[in-house]
């Protein structure tokens, strides 16, 4: 009886080990799939994560500064906005017209003030201004003033128009510089208000330390 005893407790503890052991493979295969599958979505991600970083772009001030100076409206490419250059371009476009026009019409009229002060009369590039009816009969020291005035109004807009283009040089530096300064500065639209209960100081009333009240805090 007792060597029965013995083989059926010899039969219990090896099928409890068996039990064990199966249960054992199979937690660790179930981990090493879970494993396996972990590590493939890590390497599904990585590539659009990857991808993610490269596309955020960091302009540098300093570097856009630099590259405005040297041709304008290169900065504003360096810092990706190529909507402005038609301005910049156009802005530039212009002053120089208006710079050639007053620089041209201020030496004709430089000329003929000369002509007609010099009381030399094989010099007479004054009477193209006139009409052929003025040319026969015209008053001298009139066309004399006449002829001055517009030689300092065309000599003050040729020089407003080097400045106005020295200006916008100078202003489309400054633009790239404070693009690029801010190009990770946060401009969405997002406006929200949150209301919070607070604790109040009230040290300025007699036996008020503290106070309950509430809190308005505004994102924008």
């Amino acid at each position: 009886m007792r060597h029965l005893l013995l083989i059926l407790l010899a039969c219990i503890v090896t099928t409890n080990a068996k039990a064990l052991s199966v249960n054992d493979s199979t937690k660790v295969a179930r981990d090493t799939i879970a494993f396996s599958l972990h590590e493939k979505k890590t390497a599904l991600k990585t590539p659009a994560d990857s991808l993610t970083h490269k596309a955020i772009f960091k302009p540098n001030p300093s570097r856009a500064v630099w590259l405005g100076a040297i041709v304008p409206g290169l900065g504003q490419i360096y810092n990706k906005k190529y909507w402005k250059l038609p301005l910049i371009y156009g802005g530039f476009a212009g002053l120089i017209y208006a710079i050639s026009w007053n620089g041209r019409m201020y030496n004709d009229y430089k000329n003929a003030y000369l002509d007609i002060t010099d009381n030399n009369p094989n010099t007479t590039s004054y009477l193209h201004f006139l009409t052929p009816d003025q040319q026969k009969s015209y008053d001298t020291t009139w066309l004399t003033s006449a002829l001055k005035t517009r030689v300092s109004s065309f000599r003050r807009y040729r020089d407003l128009s080097v400045i106005c283009a020295i200006g916008l040089y100078a202003l489309s530096m400054v633009d790239a510089y404070v693009d690029a300064q801010l190009s990770d500065f946060d401009v969405s639209p997002d406006l929200s208000m949150k209301i919070a209960p607070t604790i109040m100081n009230n040290s300025y009333q007699n036996g008020l330390n503290a106070s309950l009240g509430m809190k308005l805090k505004f994102n924008f």
